[in-house]
């Protein structure tokens, strides 16, 4: 059984729901790690994850909480921006969120991609193309949805339903996990 979650939080204006997707893993999970993407900076802050009891930040290589190596754990990837979106199909971990994503797709422990992208670049092949190839490696992707006019980050709801699911189904592949 998975004890540790990893959030971690791109760039996208959502990203501000972070602190509210933290808090329904950590009724989930005994440890939750918040990771942000170095964009992620420019939309929320250090100290608004922080507020979440429980809920610790990891934004460096060095920190305690990932050496030697990250644990296995659930991550959940959400805001998940375009740019994070097609690194991630295209096997590219340029900083430390997208390395502990990579690394939890080849260790085969459960993935939820929550995309974060408006209508244009969801409509983008290359976002279809990468969330089919996330998919196909076991990972849950969770579209944007309709919210008025545009598109917009699935519900907290839907999003934590994902999370269940991913822990249910336990990990792709039959790894194992701990």
């Amino acid at each position: 059984m998975l004890t540790t979650a990893y959030l971690v939080v791109c760039g996208a204006s959502s990203a501000t729901r972070a602190p509210e997707l933290a808090s329904g893993l950590l009724e989930r999970f005994a440890t939750v790690l918040a990771v942000p993407t170095p964009h992620a900076a420019r939309v929320i802050s250090g100290w608004d994850l922080v507020r979440v009891p429980g809920l610790r930040l990891v934004e460096s290589y060095f920190d305690a909480a990932i050496r030697p190596s990250p644990p296995p754990g659930l991550v959940l990837v959400a805001p998940c921006t375009f740019n994070s979106l097609n690194k991630l199909a295209l096997g590219i971990a340029d900083n430390l969120a997208l390395s502990i994503v990579a690394e939890a797709i080849g260790r085969q422990t459960p993935v939820v991609v929550a995309l974060g992208l408006n209508q244009p670049l969801w409509a983008h092949p290359r976002a279809r193309a990468s969330a089919t190839a996330l998919r196909s490696w076991g990972c849950q992707v969770l579209e944007p949805v309709p919210e008025g006019d545009r598109l917009a980050l699935a519900p907290t709801a839907a999003i934590l339903a994902a999370v269940d699911r991913a822990l249910a189904d336990g990990p792709p592949g039959g790894a194992q996990s701990g």
